[in-house]
């Protein structure tokens, strides 16, 4: 008869000893640890650290029945990167029934991060080539100018036409607005009317020298008869 107990207490001892720094019990009825699970260093130069928590809980018949196994904490992973632990640890626990199996779920685990970081890697690679290659089409662009077509070149020409008319019809109405009356030329400034009666003060000023020598035959005339005549 298999004494389960016993297989428990030995796997966590050896748990303990291989992994010191992330290695964590959380409780003894029933067994329940935690291992803080992180990619290679030298695996994510660039990019973020991967990582997760895997919390264990032995059921009473482990190793022949799969313990209960949480993936918690994940660090820069996706939900499909997550998913896709959960299945591998299933995968893995199904695979190894009968026996202790813990530290193959967590190398296992182990990999699959190291194989995120590459496709992360891969990825952001890729993005920054697209971005490259984006900026170098703006900059040929740039110099290359738009290719004329018959086409743009009617519409361009339909809204050169248009801006043209618009400019010259606002610039009309602006020199209309500045013409002014004579009326309101004459309101606006004022010494208009200062000018008219400078006119006439200097007129009534100049005096009239007059010929006295062109009236001296007047009394000869016999102006009497010609008025008695016109009666």
């Amino acid at each position: 008869m298999t004494d389960y107990e016993e297989e428990q207490r030995n796997e966590i001892e050896a748990l303990e000893s291989i992994y010191p720094d992330i290695f964590q019990i959380l409780e003894t009825e029933p067994h329940c640890f935690k291992l803080s699970v992180a990619a290679e260093i030298s695996s994510y130069e660039e990019c973020e650290p991967l990582g997760v928590d895997l919390q264990f809980t032995y059921v009473p018949t482990y190793p022949d029945a799969p313990p209960e196994m949480d993936v918690l904490s994940p660090q820069n992973l996706t939900e499909d990167d997550v998913t896709s632990i959960q299945d591998l640890l299933q995968q893995q626990a199904e695979e190894n029934l009968g026996m202790v199996m813990v530290f193959t779920l967590v190398s296992a685990v182990q990999d699959r991060l190291s194989e995120l970081v590459e496709e992360k890697k891969k990825q952001a690679e890729e993005e920054r080539e697209r971005k490259l290659r984006e900026e170098e089409e703006k900059e040929k662009k740039k110099f290359e100018g738009t290719r004329v077509t018959i086409e743009t070149f009617l519409a361009w020409k339909a809204k050169f036409d248009q801006e043209t008319a618009e400019k010259s019809k606002s610039k009309k109405d602006e020199d209309n607005s500045k013409k002014l009356t004579g009326k309101q030329l004459f309101e606006r400034d004022t010494s208009l009317n200062d000018s008219d009666a400078r006119f006439l003060d200097n007129e009534g000023e100049e005096s009239v020298e007059v010929d006295e020598s062109l009236f001296q035959d007047m009394a000869d005339l016999d102006l009497d008869e010609e008025l008695d005549l016109e009666d």
